[in-house]
């Protein structure tokens, strides 16, 4: 069995009833097992997308339809140990994210075993966004996958169209539940299993393996009278109340600080499906994917604190590679209604870029990664940034948040003149293509050389500060 090197993500979930502009919004953090993980951004047109599919962590192989769609995707630039695509949107607006690696227990994975050769997150999006046409079909594929071939770990994976969000979670080798978020809600999976009660005959809320049911009966895994998938599937562990659910807590303390009044960061009965105290934005969103428990004793960059001895997981840590945030917008024409919002590196110091998705490329700064340093580049730009800060936060925070208000504001700003542009040009087809990509080029030009006057910034500001520092006003 493998485990996944991207192995600690965090997942957010807006319902278009739930959003600020009745969006659909799945969201995560990939975070790897290092520090230093080099991604980058890119367009699969579907001659480019392989037909005989091998994985190179296991000896997992599928032949792939012949008709995949064009999508973008964030793989490693570096593709020695596999694609590792994570997250994208498809020709036909339909999203994906994955993998949010989760728990499991001892008895479903004696019940249900790992296949060593199975499929995981390094394959998941190659193999099924390029082949579906809404959110629902995405959780059908990847369920006749995992019956047919098994998975060697437990995953969270996350589906939307403009219309529906399904978050579906693996159990053992081969079992499966899927859940459609309610419009009006919002989800945080921090690692988990979340998935609570299921309903067998609401099939326009929940999917799962044909088996399920059974196999829990004849396994004897479920320990209560009714059917909740995370009691079952899931964990309740020392790891779990300090790297797990902590994050959950935080988050829903974040957008409903009544719901979690008698809950602490040790709770293991936080809900799955929540409902926040107001509409949720981007920037709620990439708040608490950035966050490290900000305003509470667990903050590691408080005045004095000592990360070493923080108790409990931050969601914004030095390991976030790439947030991809991907928003699917009502009531705009498809041709440019979806957006995928993408930073790289350590997200407390980075800021959001939002690129149209219906596009043949990349801004070669954010697609050309390479695995040795670059500051010109999105990735290792940002990287440095990270770098820099950690060791200087109190002295640099405030010249990051100025950064990342003001660049926010030309995200915003920018996708409102695009929306513009495109509407008064009635363009469509390959017109709307080439505009898209044209836009996405001045979008990211104007993020990037930002954010490199943020790395002059930092380095100029934090080198009068270091160990054998010398000036003349010292006599």
């Amino acid at each position: 069995m493998f485990s996944s090197k991207h192995s600690s993500c965090t997942t957010i979930l807006v319902g278009k009833k739930a959003s600020y502009d009745g969006s659909t919004i799945i969201a995560r953090n990939e975070d790897a097992g290092d520090a230093v993980n080099p991604k980058k951004f890119v367009v699969v047109e579907p001659e480019d997308q392989p037909r005989n599919y091998q994985s190179k962590l296991t000896k997992f192989s599928v032949k792939l339809p012949d008709n995949p769609l064009r999508y973008t995707s964030v793989p490693d630039a570096v593709p020695d140990k596999g694609v590792w695509g994570e997250a994208g949107i498809n020709a036909h607006n339909v999203a994906m994210s994955a993998t949010e690696t989760i728990t499991t227990n001892s008895r479903v994975i004696g019940a249900d075993p790992f296949e060593k050769d199975g499929l995981g997150e390094e394959d998941l999006l190659t193999i099924t966004l390029p082949y579906i046409n809404s959110a629902r079909e995405g959780v059908q594929r990847v369920g006749k996958l995992l019956e047919k071939y098994g998975t060697y770990e437990s995953n969270g994976i996350l589906f939307s169209d403009v219309n529906e969000i399904w978050y579906m979670e693996t159990a053992g080798g081969h079992h499966w539940v899927a859940q459609r978020i309610p419009d009006d809600a919002y989800v945080i999976a921090p690692n988990q299993t979340g998935i609570q009660e299921i309903d067998f005959d609401d099939p326009d809320s929940f999917m799962f393996s044909k088996d399920l049911r059974k196999f829990a009966q004849e396994h004897h895994l479920n320990p209560t009278s009714h059917f909740n998938f995370r009691k079952v599937f899931g964990s309740d562990t020392q790891l779990d109340r300090h790297y797990n659910t902590p994050r959950a807590w935080y988050g829903q303390r974040y957008f409903d600080p009544e719901s979690v009044k008698d809950k602490t960061p040790m709770s293991n009965d936080l809900p799955f499906i929540c409902h926040a105290n107001r509409k949720i934005t981007i920037e709620d969103i990439k708040f608490v994917l950035s966050s490290h428990y900000q305003d509470t004793p667990y903050d590691p960059f408080a005045p004095g604190a000592d990360y070493k001895t923080v108790p409990y997981r931050p969601i914004g840590i030095n390991r976030n590679q790439e947030l991809s945030i991907l928003q699917l917008r009502p009531g705009i024409p498809s041709a440019y209604s979806a957006i995928q919002w993408l930073t790289f590196a350590s997200n407390p110091f980075n800021t959001l870029t939002p690129f149209f998705t219906n596009v043949v490329n990349t801004p070669d700064c954010y697609r050309d990664t390479t695995e040795t340093l670059d500051s010109h580049n999105a990735y290792w730009a940002n990287r440095l940034i990270s770098l820099i800060a950690a060791d200087h936060y109190q002295a640099l925070m405030q010249d990051i948040e100025d950064y990342q208000l003001k660049e926010m504001g030309y995200a915003h700003e920018r996708i409102a003149q695009v929306d513009q542009q495109m509407a008064e040009k009635e363009a469509s087809g390959s017109h709307v293509v080439r505009a898209l990509g044209q836009a996405n080029a001045r979008t990211a030009d104007h993020v990037m050389k930002a954010t490199e006057d943020l790395l002059t910034k930092l380095v100029v500001k934090a080198s009068q500060d270091l160990p054998g520092s010398f000036t003349r006003e010292h006599y």
